[in-house]
């Protein structure tokens, strides 16, 4: 069966890209900046739209940073965004029919495979991949899919900031055994080796999270070139409730630009406006993540960074 998506993604020339979207409760903004050092963005980003008869699946949102050159990285995460999306919809693999976890599992898998032999049949694409954030957001479950160093935060109706996902790094890799701290590893020379990346070997290990949504709460899509720049607190602030999709996108793509953004930088923030719908299907083949309570010292960061 085939399900119909629009999808809004971009960009596709090398420059910046913005798009907004409503739909009945969620909103959503996207930015991608090429930043102040690259020529080309090889960053992309898109929101897929189910249509009639399609929107038990959900809205999905993708997050992809291109490595490989200019014009490898570029394909490598065009490549990614425009199969995830239509995997994800449509089904015609044999994973597609499962959970929503399991759909997102397949169409990374799907764009893993087509970027290995699109650099196979192209000899000045070897080398080149891309990691992946995707979001699907089905009534009041987001699933979430990570591979590599793009990040996934929720931002919680109590003002608590949340990592979801965990970065596919070198460094980061170093900071969970306990050999490099926080403060180190973002300035640390491998900074930017990822251990984990769509088109990198034949077969792709794809991290799966689920988080319960309410009235308030919001998520941002990020690549590096936004995390690297900006630190957590900044992030909490312009996160908060009483801010727009498109006002937290813009301020934490212009606190990169600000300092430099020697990278792409990419946000895709979806905020959650009014009470969804009760989840019909049960968070499985995905690791539940809780909510985190607001503490002191995150309130503290947050006023000291906005």
């Amino acid at each position: 069966m085939t399900h119909e998506a629009t999808v809004h993604s971009g960009p596709y020339d090398g420059g910046n890209y913005e798009h907004h979207w409503t739909g009945g409760y969620l909103e959503a903004h996207l930015i991608s900046d090429v930043g102040k050092r690259r020529r080309a963005n090889e960053d992309m980003c898109a929101a897929a739209i189910p249509g009639p008869g399609s929107e038990s699946l959900g809205v999905l949102f993708v997050v992809a940073d291109g490595m490989g050159g200019a014009r490898g990285g570029a394909y490598a995460s065009r490549l990614a965004v425009e199969t995830i999306c239509d995997c994800f919809y449509n089904t015609f693999n044999s994973n597609a029919n499962g959970s929503t976890p399991e759909r997102l599992r397949a169409a990374l898998g799907a764009a893993n495979t087509r970027i290995l032999v699109a650099g196979k049949e192209h000899p000045g694409l070897k080398g080149m991949g891309t990691t992946a954030s995707a979001a699907a957001v089905v009534n009041d479950q987001a699933y979430i899919a990570q591979v590599g160093d793009s990040r996934v935060y929720a931002a919680w109706s109590n003002g608590a900031l949340q990592q979801i996902t965990e970065d596919h790094s070198y460094v980061a890799d170093r900071v969970r055994q306990g050999v490099m701290d926080e403060e180190e590893a973002r300035t640390h020379a491998m900074r930017n080796l990822i251990t984990r990346a769509l088109g990198a070997r034949d077969r792709v290990e794809v991290d799966l999270f689920a988080v319960q949504l309410a009235e308030g709460d919001a998520l941002l899509l990020c690549s590096d070139g936004l995390s690297n720049m900006v630190e957590d607190g900044e992030i909490e602030a312009a996160l908060a409730r009483e801010s727009s999709p498109e006002r937290a996108a813009r301020t934490l793509v212009r606190r990169a630009l600000e300092r430099g953004a020697p990278d792409n930088v990419t946000a895709v923030v979806l905020q959650v406006t009014a009470a969804p719908p009760e989840a019909s299907e049960p968070a499985k083949n995905a690791v539940e993540v809780l909510p985190e309570k607001r503490t002191l010292f995150g309130k503290l960061k947050r006023i000291l960074s906005s």
